[in-house]
């Protein structure tokens, strides 16, 4: 599929922070806003994996800390200090396996530091700088399990719950201000992790041995017939982000397919 950009998103010489950019979806969002001529702090949880993404990427500035403690949070915040930022990207995020019967209340404080305080921490650093600016964002990166969880994963799910409340609750804290604050859900995207473990599963099944033979299969409840790439989770934070999204306010924004129903 070909995308043409004669949309100007008016990023160009803003500077974003995209957590947990140094891979997966978040090195793509990174990767367009530098597309968009934006300055990207490129975050990593080491400083080498800060650094290679950079290098992969051919441009960007690289930051590091784990966010998930308070002095990586820390540590990350530091590096931010002095680069004029207007723009923060919540995407770090992670899911780990568990049962409720499995999952004791270590793995749920655990997750809930990663992909809720993670967020927190760097909100609460921040918010006073883009308080003082006339324009800001801040963008955090949920799933549709917020709404609708699965049964697998409880302490998962219940955190990024938790994400979409903190950012109903920030949207009300700034009201009156130039920060606009959303939240992005995307449903299942299709990854290089994603993509070899269906392929696994469509082999085992007689689905096929090719990505086009095993994606109507798994796609069969989303009514487009496919499901989400990163590309089209990053062009909505890049629009999120952009001034022409400025009547955009504490939203909680899909990117499933229509997977949870379509709205009419």
């Amino acid at each position: 599929m070909v995308y043409t950009r004669p949309m100007d998103l008016a990023l160009k010489d803003r500077t974003v922070l995209v957590t947990g950019s140094h891979r997966g979806t978040g090195f793509v969002i990174a990767q367009r806003f530098l597309e968009e001529g934006a300055r990207v702090l490129v975050h990593g949880f080491t400083p080498e994996q800060a650094q290679q993404a950079v290098a992969q990427l051919g441009a960007g500035i690289a930051v590091h800390g784990d966010i998930s403690t308070d002095a990586g949070a820390d540590m990350l915040l530091q590096q931010v200090e002095g680069h004029d930022l207007s723009i923060l990207v919540n995407n770090y995020g992670t899911a780990e396996g568990g049962t409720w019967e499995t999952a004791d209340s270590s793995d749920w404080v655990d997750i809930y530091e990663k992909n809720v305080l993670s967020a927190q921490r760097l909100i609460r650093g921040l918010l006073p700088g883009l308080r003082a600016t006339p324009w800001a964002r801040i963008i955090n990166l949920g799933t549709v399990g917020s709404t609708r969880p699965n049964a697998r994963m409880p302490h998962y799910y219940a955190a990024k719950g938790a994400l979409a409340n903190l950012t109903i609750g920030l949207a009300t804290e700034v009201a009156g201000t130039g920060i606009r604050v959303n939240l992005v859900s995307p449903g299942l995207i299709l990854t290089p992790e994603v993509e070899t473990a269906y392929l696994a599963q469509g082999q085992r099944k007689g689905w096929g041995n090719t990505w086009a033979e095993v994606e109507p299969h798994i796609a069969a409840d989303i009514p487009i017939g496919r499901i989400a790439r990163r590309e089209e989770v990053a062009d909505v934070v890049l629009f999120l982000a952009s001034p022409r999204a400025d009547a955009i306010h504490g939203q909680n924004i899909r990117v499933d397919g229509g997977a949870l129903g379509i709205v009419s």
